[in-house]
């Protein structure tokens, strides 16, 4: 693997190994996990705010034992009217190991990968509605720990699937591992065409007997001037509580990739109790991530 682009890009074969790296790198003293890329240079590149995606690229890289270079865009040259392609050379030109970048345009990174020259690795942190690979991988790393085997289970995402990079990114990576039963919920037009086949009839149906119910955030922010949402009416509509989760497998567990509004898709009763695994998640992006960065700069 010499970028992480795209989920779809990765066999099974290629995501059981990455987990098993992840298990790996668990299983290291702290000491003998520094010495991984003690010499290497990650930077960080991020066009859209972020809390754990960027942190946990900060802390996988730093645990391994990389340099961590973080560049604000309020204190860039993009301010200075540089061209985005401008930018992206003048990183390439001083061969950073790796390149870590979000983007609210989707398949960016596949326009910019040949600017980059071949020591250079390219790793995709979320562009636009397309792609978060990284996301998927934690995701996936987190259902196994859990669950014995892909094949089999049954897996729900609810919410504003139309402008969800997460919930695209894994949906694949679950078709990759050979999970067939796979469903989603939420408003008709919150479901883009090529996922209207896989969505439940009501709440009811897509959560009966379900073994992972994933809960996704509305991402107003990607709303275009057309779309309405109405918020006050979600919870009770689309929103996830104690209730409703009754109906799942009784050891379902439940998963939201952050951040959560609480009381809009999930009650801090779900979101805080015993079937939650959000923050094993949040640990298992770190892991995940360092999983990557072993895999490509090692």
């Amino acid at each position: 693997m010499k970028h992480l682009l795209d989920i779809k890009d990765l066999s099974k074969t290629d995501l059981k190994q990455l987990f098993e790296r992840a298990d790996k790198l668990k299983a290291l003293t702290s000491t003998e996990r520094i010495q991984r890329l003690t010499g290497r240079q990650v930077v960080c590149l991020f066009y859209e705010n972020s809390t754990r995606t960027l942190l946990s690229f900060q802390l996988a890289a730093d645990a391994l034992g990389a340099s961590v270079f973080n560049l604000p865009l309020q204190h860039s040259s993009a301010q200075k009217g540089e061209s985005f392609t401008d930018t992206i050379q003048t990183i390439a030109a001083m061969a950073p190991d790796a390149l870590v970048m979000r983007h609210p345009k989707d398949h960016v990174h596949r326009d910019i990968v040949d600017l980059l020259p071949e020591n250079v690795h390219l790793i995709n942190a979320g562009d636009g509605q397309n792609q978060h690979p990284t996301q998927a991988l934690l995701d996936l790393y987190t259902i196994g720990q859990h669950k014995s085997r892909f094949e089999g289970l049954k897996v729900v995402i609810i919410g504003d699937i139309k402008h969800s990079r997460v919930a695209k990114s894994l949906i694949d990576g679950l078709t990759t591992l050979g999970t067939s039963n796979i469903h989603v919920y939420g408003p008709d037009h919150l479901i883009p065409e090529p996922y209207t086949p896989l969505k439940a009839p009501d709440m009811r149906a897509a959560l009966d007997q379900t073994d992972v119910v994933v809960m996704l955030r509305i991402q107003k922010e990607r709303f275009e001037q057309h779309e309405s949402l109405h918020i006050d009416r979600w919870f009770a509509q689309y929103g996830l509580d104690q209730e409703k989760l009754s109906l799942a497998q009784k050891d379902a567990i439940v998963m939201h990739p952050g951040p959560l509004n609480r009381g809009i898709e999930i009650s801090s009763a779900v979101a805080d109790g015993p079937q939650s695994v959000i923050l094993q998640q949040v640990r298992n992006g770190v892991l995940m991530r360092q999983a990557v960065l072993d895999c490509l700069l090692s």
